[in-house]
């Protein structure tokens, strides 16, 4: 079974990437895959795993974590297969709450695929070359096909300190199935890297 993590990248109150990853879990649920070749997605929601900036003494290289919240952290990073990041924009990058969450590990990233849906002014686009740029470090192989969702086009919002309505235009959805379909594919095909680097997670 290939199991495919939506990463909410933001941890911010009244934040947008909710919403948008409710969205890709709709249509992943619906994807071909899902039913016939037994993969899974699941809702990984950063703000749910409470990690503080990056606390360990020992750097993520070594695989020897001291906190509970990292080993909590990296026993769920390391059952999955794949990924699809959901990210906002921040100032021409990643949250801070992504970037620190990424940090914490490094080997339960290997040899696994990413796809990357990102919304913003400017649909996000700046955000995923940062984190096409982390995800190389981490021998993760990105996709190339990528969600870029304008909060102009792709929301109804009346109160900019509200997150407003999603409603992703329809050229959309076939972008995302198409981003599906290759971070499936790439996380099948990684899986024999995966298995010869297999490793416990660190208590």
């Amino acid at each position: 079974m290939i199991r495919i993590a939506i990463i909410i990248g933001s941890t911010r109150p009244r934040r947008r990437g909710a919403a948008v990853a409710r969205w890709v879990a709709e249509i992943a649920e619906r994807h071909a895959a899902t039913a016939r070749e037994g993969v899974r997605f699941e809702v990984v929601d950063l703000a749910e795993y409470g990690l503080p900036l990056l606390d360990e003494p020992v750097p993520a290289l070594f695989g020897e974590y001291a906190n509970a919240h990292t080993a909590r952290w990296a026993e769920t990073i390391g059952s999955f297969d794949g990924f699809v990041f959901v990210t906002p924009e921040y100032n021409h990058s990643v949250p801070a709450s992504l970037k620190n969450a990424i940090d914490f590990l490094f080997a339960e990233w290997h040899d696994k695929s990413a796809g990357f849906v990102s919304y913003g002014v400017h649909g996000g686009t700046r955000a995923v070359e940062h984190l096409r740029l982390t995800m190389a470090e981490l021998k993760v192989a990105s996709v190339r096909t990528q969600v870029a969702l304008s909060v102009f086009a792709d929301f109804e919002i009346t109160d900019p300190t509200q997150p407003g309505v999603f409603a992703p235009g329809p050229h959309q959805e076939p972008t995302l199935v198409e981003l599906l379909d290759e971070v499936i594919a790439w996380s099948r095909a990684l899986r024999p890297l995966r298995t010869a680097g297999a490793h416990p997670v660190p208590a």
